[in-house]
């Protein structure tokens, strides 16, 4: 198995996994026990899934009296949201538009230039830029090899931003990027959530991040968002990592104390976000 180091360090490189080398998992395209020789040069998948509002954000709105906003016909784009942030030419694989009630479905994406995860990125007035993983290497050690199914495209409005940064504070934002933002999205963030088996937020998790120097930047919300520490996850299960407003940064997140939860390819970039869930096991509950 790769070190999360060694793969956090091939991703900010831009080698594919093949470069990387020296891990005991091969290429799907490599004949083994549990599967079958895949011509990863011509694969083409589908990804196919359902836009929606994050939770707490719909619940928000709801409790204010603020209408749902529709979610059909927004522009959804297939990437690998860092290497967009690097300005990589090859780092979008498809486009579409959501259909009634936020449904999806993108073909021709091209496992072969797969470097470690798939996100579906959103941009819609109103909306905060949010990127939303729906593959992740770090489960398989390789590039899909069959349709993405039941993918969630989590889409935040600008208010629950908003709250957001207020719960973390406009003077932690400016520490950590040196004055720069005073936002979480001029920053750059990750919002993630922390949950069981069942799917059930995880109160009382503490996220690991590898490298551990960046620890100091996550920040576990309150359930009224009025307030972030920095102990651990509330009944929400949710965690924010705030970026440092400066260029894309790549970097492996778990779950403290549990061997259940993968290592987690993730990283930031300035006036996005990036969603995800920490689940144990391999399969997404």
């Amino acid at each position: 198995m790769k070190h999360p180091c060694l793969l956090a360090l091939c991703f900010l490189l831009g080698l594919g996994l093949s470069a990387c080398g020296g891990g005991s998992i091969p290429d799907p395209g490599v004949i083994t026990e549990d599967a079958q020789p895949v011509d990863l040069d011509h694969l083409l998948v589908t990804v196919r899934g359902q836009a929606e509002l994050f939770p707490e954000a719909a619940q928000r709105m709801a409790a204010q009296g603020q209408p749902i906003p529709s979610l059909e016909g927004l522009s959804l784009v297939i990437d690998e949201p860092l290497r967009v942030g690097v300005n990589d030419p090859a780092a979008s694989f498809g486009t579409g538009d959501t259909s009634e009630g936020g449904a999806f479905s993108i073909s021709g994406i091209p496992v072969k230039d797969i470097h470690t995860s798939l996100a579906a990125s959103l941009e819609h007035p109103g909306m905060a830029p949010t990127s939303t993983i729906v593959f992740d290497t770090a489960f398989t050690g390789s590039r899909p090899r069959t349709d993405i199914t039941g993918a969630k495209a989590w889409a935040l409005p600008l208010s629950f931003q908003d709250a957001l940064t207020q719960s973390v504070g406009e003077a932690a934002i400016g520490t950590h990027t040196q004055g720069q933002a005073r936002t979480l999205l001029d920053a750059g963030f990750i919002l993630g959530r922390v949950v069981d088996a069942q799917g059930r937020p995880v109160a009382g998790a503490r996220v690991q991040i590898e490298p551990g120097t960046l620890a100091d930047r996550l920040y576990y919300p309150s359930e009224d968002f009025t307030r972030a520490g920095q102990e651990a996850t509330s009944g929400n299960g949710l965690f924010v990592y705030v970026h440092s407003g400066v260029g894309a940064e790549a970097f492996l997140l778990a779950v403290h104390g549990s061997e259940a939860y993968t290592w987690r390819n993730a990283g930031a970039m300035p006036h996005r976000g990036l969603v995800l869930t920490l689940h144990p096991g391999g399969l997404a509950p």
